[in-house]
């Protein structure tokens, strides 16, 4: 590990608003602000709002400058990269952000039933190999359901056009209509027909966003309420895959379509 990575592991724990739990220590099942975010730690009764994979935290502390009325939680297993936005929130004093750094598949371990009013997905990875460890899924929704508030809203901005099909065909198979759709975010049509709120939103533009966006990739938007009843199902499609992996990286595999 290099020395600036430590460097920065070293400053995040000093941070008063980042929360390192050690599962392998039990930490999370006694974690304290499980059901007590707003009383223990924001000190309000405001909407709770999480970003899952937030990387270097822009959107989480983009939307915390935007909206004061909510508070905001980024989420992710990449400590170096969270250090970003824990440090300029930080900096800026935003008393309704705050990080967690922990995997999302243990994410119901930190979040009591209701607590939660809102999660954004910002350019989560496809995993076009593993239906289970895509964000979108019904295996990930199903855990969602049990600290998001009922009809809570799922906010979905990515690259990537097969987890977009994906996310879209879900929706379709559980009969779940999106509040908002779009497959070309940024377009001068697209714009003339967004609500002003998501409009507002889009001047928040996270470090990969700007990296697609060079690269003419369009950027995928969907929102919509996830209700807390009824079996979720998986849709039964083959779609084609995304034919680029990052920045400078050739295609994923030699597969062309996946489920």
């Amino acid at each position: 590990m290099s020395k600036n990575k430590l460097a920065k592991f070293a400053e995040m724990a000093t941070f008063p608003h980042v929360f390192q739990p050690d599962e392998l220590r039990g930490e999370a099942e006694l974690f304290p602000m499980k059901g007590r975010w707003g009383e223990r730690f924001f000190k309000n009764t405001h909407p709770i709002v999480l970003e899952l994979g937030c990387g270097r935290g822009e959107y989480t502390v983009g939307l915390a400058r935007r909206f004061p009325n909510k508070n905001f939680i980024g989420i992710d297993i990449k400590g170096a990269r969270m250090w970003t936005g824990a440090r300029q929130s930080l900096q800026e004093e935003l008393s309704n952000v705050a990080f967690l750094r922990t995997r999302i598949e243990f994410i119901e371990r930190y979040f009591a039933p209701d607590e939660v009013s809102e999660l954004w997905l910002t350019f989560s990875d496809p995993q076009m190999k593993m239906p289970t460890k895509r964000l979108t899924s019904s295996y990930f929704l199903q855990r969602y359901r049990s600290f998001l508030i009922d009809g809570g809203l799922v906010q979905v901005k990515t690259d990537s056009r097969f987890l977009f099909t994906y996310t879209d065909l879900l929706l379709k198979e559980n009969a779940i209509t999106p509040i908002c759709r779009t497959e070309d975010l940024y377009s001068t049509e697209t714009s003339a027909t967004l609500p002003a709120e998501v409009l507002d939103l889009l001047q928040i533009k996270t470090y990969y966003e700007e990296q697609w966006l060079s690269r003419g990739i369009p950027i995928k938007f969907l929102s919509f309420q996830l209700p807390r009843e009824g079996q979720l199902r998986e849709p039964d499609a083959e779609i084609e895959l995304d034919d680029y992996r990052s920045y400078a990286r050739s295609k994923r595999s030699s597969l062309t379509v996946s489920k």
